[in-house]
């Protein structure tokens, strides 16, 4: 499966030139945003970590054996590449136990930067935002093409596909998806259970937003539309009165799609009509997801790139920072400034 295949078209254009994608791990950095205030007394102890190709549940079992804890007492945000330099927050469970040793888990590959107690665990979707740091190097592109089309993005936003990196390498995962919904089945193993259920929500979600892509309505308010604050998960629906909403032109409220599962849609009209024919077209995944019991689910269909800030380190070097909401790609960014000649790794890694 290509690209188009599993994402959608473009919004702004062609891409600007090429250049290649994380040819060292420093080139793709991640710092996750969390903002809770620790208490620094508790049984759970959090511990800020700096990981160097190494993806977060690897860092998981390494800190649970230095700790001598089992892994469920191990808890973090978000996964986070593994072809990266990712920081980010881990929590452990340590009941009526003081702070363990914890250099056995350190290495060239793994750093702990700071630990403080907290009186809770960590939990799943914690972090308010992720912070990116990324080189675009052997850099083969118009300077000034460049600069026009990160103003637009800073000012617009891209379409909120789900990444490359959820699918797998060549789509394996949704073909994997694609088998078991064909059999009616669901994977024994918790984790691929996981992992295959959100491909397939995400193919169907990647499918409906190429749609308003192709016809220009993933960045406008449609009656019907069902309509979402960047970062909530709170919703309503669109009238014609919302349709002009000062705040869609802010980029502070968006357009959505679903995330299929069981329930009513709760889309009207001709939005609803689209979403439903986009479910028809792959009947027996979409029927997977409901016998699942996932329930139906609302993700923006347009992502704010905030704080946007490019430089040109080289001629041949651009380097880009910016900020995005927990669960959305910065490839997806990226892939509307130039041809990405070289993903490797990062299509077997998830963001979230």
């Amino acid at each position: 499966m290509n690209e188009l295949e599993l994402l959608g078209p473009l919004a702004w254009g062609p891409p600007c030139g090429s250049a290649q994608l994380k040819a060292s791990a420093e080139d793709f950095q991640v710092d996750e945003v969390l903002d809770i205030a620790l208490s620094g007394s508790g049984e759970h102890l959090w511990l800020w970590v700096e990981k160097r190709m190494l993806n977060t549940e690897e860092a998981a079992r390494r800190l649970a054996k230095a700790a001598g804890v089992s892994l469920r007492q191990i808890s973090y945000a978000g996964l986070k590449d593994r072809q990266a330099l990712t920081r980010q927050w881990f929590s452990i469970h340590l009941p009526g136990k003081d702070d363990p040793q914890l250099q056995a888990a350190e290495g060239e590959d793994l750093h702990i930067l700071d630990q403080q107690r907290h009186s809770r665990k960590l939990q799943r979707g914690a972090h308010s935002a992720n912070g990116f740091t990324i080189r675009l190097t052997d850099l083969k592109a118009d300077h000034a093409s460049l600069e026009k089309r990160l103003q637009i993005i800073a000012a617009q936003g891209v379409p909120n596909y789900f990444g490359l990196q959820r699918f797998g390498e060549n789509g394996n995962n949704l073909l994997g998806a694609q088998e078991y919904a064909q059999r009616n089945e669901l994977p024994v193993q918790r984790n691929l259970r996981s992992r295959l259920l959100s491909t397939g929500r995400s193919a169907v979600f990647n499918r409906v937003l190429a749609q308003r892509v192709r016809n220009a309505s993933w960045n406008v308010a449609q009656v019907g539309d069902v309509l979402a604050f960047s970062g909530s998960r709170s919703y309503f629906l669109a009238g014609v009165d919302e349709c002009d909403d000062p705040r869609l032109a802010q980029l502070d409220v968006h357009p959505t799609g679903p995330l299929w599962g069981d329930g009513e849609l709760v889309s009207q009209g001709q939005t609803r009509a689209d979403e439903q024919a986009v479910a028809a077209s792959w009947p027996e995944l979409c029927s997977w997801l409901v016998r699942a019991k996932l329930e139906q689910e609302r993700r923006i269909l347009r992502l704010p790139v905030q704080d946007l800030r490019w430089t040109f380190v080289t001629p041949e070097c651009l380097q880009v920072q910016f900020v995005l909401p927990p669960g959305c790609f910065a490839t997806v960014v990226l892939r509307e400034l130039v041809e990405l000649l070289s993903v490797t790794e990062a299509v077997q890694a998830c963001e979230f």
